[in-house]
């Protein structure tokens, strides 16, 4: 394991009264940081992916809101623009909630957002270890891990969930490799999950993601690993487009399943994964590469930007309070409930 709870891969810092992010709509071309002290700036980078994965917009979101506190922004106001940005990942909202009722009624009312904020952070990292240290026991020696999209550092501010995972076997000496899906149509595996294994030596291959059901197929896949954006009271999981696919070739071949989330993501208020909603982003997204583009001319497209896994396609979901298993309802309500929480 790591020595420091500090992630090599550091995409978002608090410093001074500003906050310092990656772009990482630039990588893996090129690393440039941007500071900041506007809270408008921060909710136009989580809304262009600049800054994205559901546990790093929950964050990025809370240090967007104490910025507004020390320009003395309305608070709600601000809030309800930054909540607004991407309508799929729950710890948005989470990390939004969390940071205004901190603030209420506090006597220094920027401070207390603040400390709020560098808190949900600090939650963040510490639970990525736990998930990574959990994930790993069900990890075998020698296996090949499929992943979908980016779930490390760049999405959490942590060692990553689904990456964690990977990470942390990688660290205990089992001599895993990692298969990365491409993830279209903006590559977030290819440019962004293959630079954060690169940087961390962990052997690892991109693969087209219409080669994954194939590959699942021959065997040569041991086990599926990915994020999760939002996890319904049932277990039914929301995560980038392309996962359900995913789900539906482990289920067919005896494949392993794993969804490594944080219990933030677990919203048990949407009873099921119907309920939701589901972020549609423009359709130059796929008629166009690198601003280039690919389609002809007066083409339309469709470009959800995630899909919903039926529980009872997921082996296990691994939190930082323990894996949980089928019934998911039941196991979701054991880690949620207050007593649970207080724990």
């Amino acid at each position: 394991m790591p020595r420091t709870a500090r992630p090599q891969i550091e995409p978002i810092a608090w410093r001074d009264g500003a906050l310092r992010f990656l772009d990482q709509t630039l990588l893996p071309g090129e690393e440039r940081f941007v500071e900041t002290r506007d809270y408008a700036l921060v909710a136009a980078a989580i809304r262009r992916l600049a800054v994205r994965g559901a546990p790093l917009i929950g964050i990025a979101a809370a240090y967007g809101l104490a910025l507004a506190a020390r320009g003395g922004v309305d608070l709600d106001a601000a809030a309800s623009e930054l909540r607004a940005t991407r309508p799929t990942a729950v710890n948005l909202a989470w990390a939004l909630d969390r940071a205004l009722t901190a603030g209420r009624g506090a006597t220094d009312l920027a401070a207390a957002v603040e400390a709020e904020a560098v808190r949900i952070h600090q939650e963040q990292i510490d639970a990525d270890l736990r998930i990574g240290e959990l994930g790993a026991l069900l990890i075998e020696r020698g296996a090949t891990v499929l992943t979908h999209c980016n779930a490390g550092s760049l999405a959490t501010g942590g060692i990553g969930t689904a990456l964690g995972v990977i990470k942390t076997a990688h660290w205990q000496g089992k001599q895993v490799r990692a298969l990365v899906d491409e993830t279209r149509p903006l590559l977030q595996g290819a440019r962004l999950t293959a630079w954060e294994l690169a940087r961390e030596g962990v052997p690892h291959r991109i693969i087209v993601d219409a080669a994954a059901a194939g590959l699942i197929a021959r065997g040569d896949v041991q086990a599926i690993v990915v994020g999760a954006d939002r996890i319904a009271a049932n277990g039914d999981v929301a995560n980038k487009v392309g996962t359900y696919g995913l789900a539906l070739a482990a289920r067919a071949h005896g494949v392993a399943f794993y969804v490594a989330a944080p219990a933030s993501t677990i919203d048990i208020d949407t009873p099921a994964g119907a309920r939701i909603e589901i972020e549609e982003r423009g359709e130059d997204e796929v008629l166009a590469f690198a601003s280039a583009r690919t389609a002809p001319e007066g083409t339309s497209a469709r470009n959800p930007a995630f899909d919903v896994t039926p529980a009872d396609l997921v082996t296990a979901i691994i939190t930082e309070r323990g894996v949980l298993r089928a019934p998911y309802r039941e196991a979701i309500t054991g880690i949620t409930r207050p007593a649970a929480v207080a724990r």
